[in-house]
């Protein structure tokens, strides 16, 4: 059994991330919220896991860091500064920070980086995705995720390849490119298509997202995984071992 402290307890992920803890087994030694002392649940738990905001980012890596405790980071909207945050702490804890918890879209990652290594730039890759109403950042953190196993695939910076908010007159597509679409509306819990175009061909890869509770689940098996682990930065395909 493992003891699972969840920042951000009260939202929506939260609230699923408790059910998964108990499906699982395992007990949730509480919970912080907007307010509250990340400090608090890391002195009562063996890992912490965080679906919270990047503004609070900072003292939860500390609480986790002076607590000595492993810590799963699934908070979406991370800047650059946010992951260099993440990169020295982890030379004391083990971090687990994705964008995407889900063990399918994990697959789909190592999928996505293996067809875009084996195709040639001839191959134009889009990543696109659409979420419910409420979510606030765009790209979404799955999509990014995404582009960046494409990029790794062919050995690029994601950053300096990319194209997104296409609008007005854009010109050619350039070779080489990832595109992103971010659509929102509705209900939707997350759904994700990378595609490959070549000329007359097309290969898709595809994730839908049904219910929440895949990425509560998710995160509750990289948490219990993450216990007992040397420092250093972890990512979901070390849960599955990809």
């Amino acid at each position: 059994m493992a003891h699972i402290g969840i920042i951000g307890s009260k939202g929506r992920m939260g609230q699923a991330l408790q059910q998964a803890i108990r499906d699982a087994g395992h007990d949730n030694t509480g919970g912080v919220d907007l307010g509250g002392s990340a400090s608090v649940a890391a002195a009562q738990s063996e890992v912490l896991v965080d679906f919270s905001s990047p503004a609070a980012l900072a003292d939860n890596l500390k609480a986790a860091h002076d607590a000595g405790i492993p810590i799963v980071i699934g908070t979406t909207g991370l800047g650059a500064e946010h992951h260099a945050m993440i990169d020295k702490a982890s030379h004391n804890i083990a971090i687990l920070q994705t964008g995407n918890t889900s063990l399918g879209v994990t697959l789909l990652a190592h999928l996505v980086s293996e067809a875009a290594a084996k195709l040639g730039s001839d191959w134009d890759i889009e990543i696109v995705e659409m979420h419910h109403r409420m979510k606030v950042d765009a790209p979404s953190g799955t999509a990014l995720l995404l582009g960046e196993a494409a990029a790794k695939g062919r050995n690029i910076d994601l950053a300096a390849n990319s194209e997104r908010g296409r609008d007005g007159h854009t010109g050619e597509r350039k070779e080489g490119a990832i595109g992103f679409a971010a659509l929102r509306g509705g209900t939707v819990a997350g759904d994700h298509s990378v595609i490959f175009a070549g000329n007359e061909e097309r290969i898709t890869l595809t994730h839908n997202a049904e219910n929440r509770m895949i990425f509560a689940r998710g995160a509750v098996k990289a948490a219990a995984w993450l216990i007992g682990k040397d420092a250093g930065r972890y990512t979901m395909q070390d849960v599955l071992d990809l």
